[in-house]
């Protein structure tokens, strides 16, 4: 295939999702039009990443006396004969960075092994300090690497760091770095958009800096493969309890000019990951009924009074959050004000979108809920088990990786595999029993293992509703972007009842007339191509 008629492809597949989101609300959602997402796989450029590592490793001759880059060109670049050098940096590296070999991409780190190496051959002890390595940052915090890709979660000290600004927070910062061979093909309208930055622009050629839903990003190419950095900030004045984005550029800055190969290996080539129709139960429930994704409230979007947004992706076949049935998927906060609504009944209703503060790119206003709240129903009176209302267990929806620093109310769940790379947030669970608990940075949890209880912690305890708040995060080349999980928590819950919700649609109006006045073939366009029904 041509990389002309790659474009096109990806084109179409852009404004075929696009144009699915944009007209869903008037054309109606169908129980069988649930899709698996639309994924692009990326392809390394291996002999690059050896002629970088070459130059990083020759700055100290001894060290590199050590490494072997003189592969066999004939060998394919997947087979390990074909990276020596790689295969010996893996092992270095792994230690302080355990799992690197299995990442099917270039690892890039705030990490100087060649200085390391150097300091080790001359006898340094190795009770010396590895932020000494690293341009100050202190010892990695998260790191996991899996089929698609690898994440990181580097700290800085307040003080720490020759040369940077004064800052008014008085916690470490935290920055992140995800480099991923999968991409998730949203129909992303701010997508693409950001600032070159001077001072890195040598580096990175195609450097931008942008904020998005709650971080300054730094998104770039390397190798062939998307990498972002990010830092959770304010767009602000600084305060001692928040991190002003304007005090995050310089300590971003630091980390990415320190950035060095670190390790990973050649896997075999991917192919896309085409949008299919989602697997769901045959069987018809009895009693559960839903609103289509994107129908929230009436007057629960902000700003103007937009809607919600209409999404029929299947993210991930996951576990329901909620170890048992019911539960319902309500508005924690505008429920109440439509005639007739309870919280614990069917049907459900999707809240993604609702009216807040927080960034969000795929709500038309920009902001919005970036979730969905979820509630236990009442303990069954026929119950064997000591039901106790309020310690309904929350559970693990797929075997993944914890992301999670001590005191911090959300718990995030990676999963990385040849064919994903998502994360689901939780929310709300007592911070002081996660801790206890040992729900931190680097656990691995089970499918369906119990990770918590539905509770009402938000900053405080009874800081909210008794609710658990679920959303999904998808790698795009703007980063983790969140999506609307309402279609995949349906799909899940289907398979926890083992049967087929029942869809309460709005009623067809001017919808039909729409649908009508679109040529035929625009309209198949929509329902069949790649990445169709997003």
């Amino acid at each position: 295939m041509s990389p002309g008629s790659v474009v096109n492809r990806k084109v179409v597949s852009f404004v075929s999702c696009w144009l699915a989101a944009l007209l869903s609300p008037l054309l109606g959602a169908h129980a069988d039009e649930f899709r698996t997402p639309s994924i692009s796989a990326m392809r390394v450029e291996w002999r690059a990443v050896l002629d970088q590592l070459r130059q990083e490793i020759g700055s100290r001759p001894a060290v590199a006396a050590g490494f072997t880059f003189a592969g066999q060109r004939r060998v394919p670049a997947t087979d390990p004969r074909a990276t020596p050098a790689l295969v010996q940096l893996n092992a270095v590296t792994a230690p302080l960075f355990p799992g690197i070999a299995q990442s099917p991409i270039p690892v890039l780190l705030p990490f100087d092994p060649a200085s390391y190496l150097d300091a080790r051959q001359n006898g340094a002890p190795d009770s010396l300090s590895i932020a000494r390595y690293q341009a100050d940052f202190r010892a990695v915090d998260f790191f996991h690497a899996g089929a698609s890709g690898y994440d990181a979660v580097f700290s800085l000290d307040p003080g720490a760091g020759d040369g940077l600004p004064p800052r008014t927070f008085a916690k470490p910062v935290e920055v992140q770095i995800s480099g991923s061979i999968l991409v998730y093909d949203l129909a992303d309208r701010l997508g693409g958009k950001g600032e070159p930055v001077k001072t890195l622009a040598a580096q990175f050629p195609d450097l931008r800096r942008f904020i998005r839903e709650g971080y300054v990003r730094y998104a770039f190419t390397r190798f062939g493969i998307p990498y972002v950095v990010s830092i959770q900030c304010l767009d602000s004045a600084p305060r001692p309890k928040r991190l002003a984005c304007r005090e995050a550029y310089p300590v971003a800055e630091r980390f990415l000019k320190a950035l060095r190969i670190a390790g990973g290996q050649p896997s075999r080539p991917r192919s896309d990951v085409a949008s299919d129709i989602a697997e769901r139960p045959a069987a018809q429930s009895a009693d559960f009924a839903y609103h289509p994704s994107g129908d929230i409230v009436a007057g629960s979007g902000g700003r103007r009074q937009q809607g919600g947004h209409a999404d029929f992706t299947v993210y991930s076949q996951i576990r329901f959050p909620l170890e048992k049935a019911p539960a319902f998927a309500h508005s924690q906060s505008f429920a109440r004000r439509k005639p007739g609504a309870a919280v614990d009944a069917y049907p459900w209703q999707d809240n993604f979108c609702e009216a807040r503060s927080f960034e969000v790119g795929q709500c038309a206003s920009g902001y919005g809920h970036q979730g969905q709240d979820i509630r236990p129903g009442a303990c069954p009176v026929d119950s064997k088990d000591g039901c106790d209302p309020k310690q309904q267990a929350v559970v693990a929806v797929r075997d993944s990786i914890v992301i999670r620093s001590a005191e911090q109310q959300a718990a995030t769940l990676q999963v990385n595999t040849r064919t994903e790379h998502v994360r689901f947030r939780y929310m709300h669970m007592n911070p002081s029993v996660m801790d206890a608990d040992g729900l931190l940075n680097g656990r691995r949890v089970s499918e369906g293992e119990k990770i918590g209880v539905v509770s009402n912690y938000l900053d405080h305890p009874n800081g909210t509703s008794r609710h658990l708040h679920f959303d999904v995060q998808l790698f795009t080349r703007d980063g983790w972007l969140w999506g609307n999980p309402y279609t995949t928590l349906v799909s899940a819950y289907e398979r926890l009842i083992r049967g087929r919700g029942r869809e309460i649609g709005p009623e067809p109006g001017p919808a039909a007339a729409v649908a009508h006045a679109l040529p035929d073939d625009v309209v198949h366009r929509i329902d069949t191509q790649e990445g169709g029904g997003n």
